[in-house]
């Protein structure tokens, strides 16, 4: 009887020891799971971040293990998705006016807003109209078509309008103007030939195969272009979110930056 009852306990203890070191396993799966979550960001950024976010997103999965979602598009489309409740941990826009909208309605958390880049706008023109356009006015007196983003919208296409109010040329243009939904879509008609000019960031200049740039336009023409970026209060990963900022503020990113036109903001 003593007999079975000892094995009767040994039993139980083995099943006892099975069932914690089971629990454990679970915990500790469902930790690596949870990690495995923190890892993964949904980024919102303004178009013209494109071919360098590309770059950096692979940089960062690489080094990190994480996965960078990012939605691409006009700093205004962006901004009223994320008022519509889109599920978004970070946001980078290309103006400063897109963000303070939002910081207004307590949508980001203000503690991470930080500006990162800047950038300056510039003409260009068709191939075939880089010797005819020297500078802006020179469009005044020609029958052709002028493109710049919607200034509502694209970012760009506010500094551009900006831009062609203080050298007064926003009269005489506007009727020749072709409006883009993005600064991407302006340098694309200026390609295709919709538009013998534009006017889009300097970081876009790089891309162009069959224009150039024209005119870098003083800085002093519009507001500062000024790129800040913050969390958004929904997020669901705030910790994972502030490392990859923080890799954003880094050296290796700020040579990436640099490589396409931006220029870094030093803290």
């Amino acid at each position: 009887m003593k007999k079975l009852f000892s094995i009767l306990i040994m039993c139980t203890l083995v099943l006892g020891l099975f069932g914690c070191g089971n629990s454990k396993v679970k915990e500790s799966t469902a930790a690596a799971s949870n990690d495995k979550e923190n890892l993964d960001i949904t980024v919102s950024a303004a178009a013209s971040l494109h071919e360098v976010l590309t770059e950096i997103q692979k940089k960062y999965e690489g080094k990190t293990e994480a996965k960078l979602s990012i939605n691409f598009a006009s700093s205004g489309s962006l901004q009223k998705q994320i008022e519509q409740g889109a599920p978004v941990d970070l946001f980078l826009s290309a103006s400063k006016s897109k963000m303070d909208k939002l910081q207004e309605k307590d949508l980001i958390d203000v503690d991470t807003r930080v500006d990162l880049l800047k950038n300056s706008l510039v003409l260009i023109a068709s191939k075939e109209y880089k010797d005819k356009i020297k500078q802006l006015s020179d469009i005044k007196n020609m029958d052709v078509k002028i493109s710049i983003g919607e200034p509502e919208s694209v970012p760009a296409g506010k500094y551009a309008k900006e831009t062609m109010e203080h050298y007064k040329l926003w009269e005489p243009l506007k009727d020749k103007i072709v409006y883009g939904k993005t600064v991407k879509q302006v340098a694309q008609y200026v390609e295709s030939g919709e538009a013998v000019a534009g006017i889009v960031y300097n970081t876009d200049v790089a891309l162009l195969d069959k224009s150039y740039k024209i005119q870098t336009f003083d800085e002093k023409s519009h507001k500062p272009i000024v790129y800040p970026m913050a969390i958004v209060k929904n997020s669901k990963n705030k910790q994972g979110v502030k490392k990859f900022m923080k890799y954003l503020s880094s050296s290796e990113a700020h040579d990436m930056f640099v490589k396409f036109g931006f220029d870094p903001i030093k803290k």
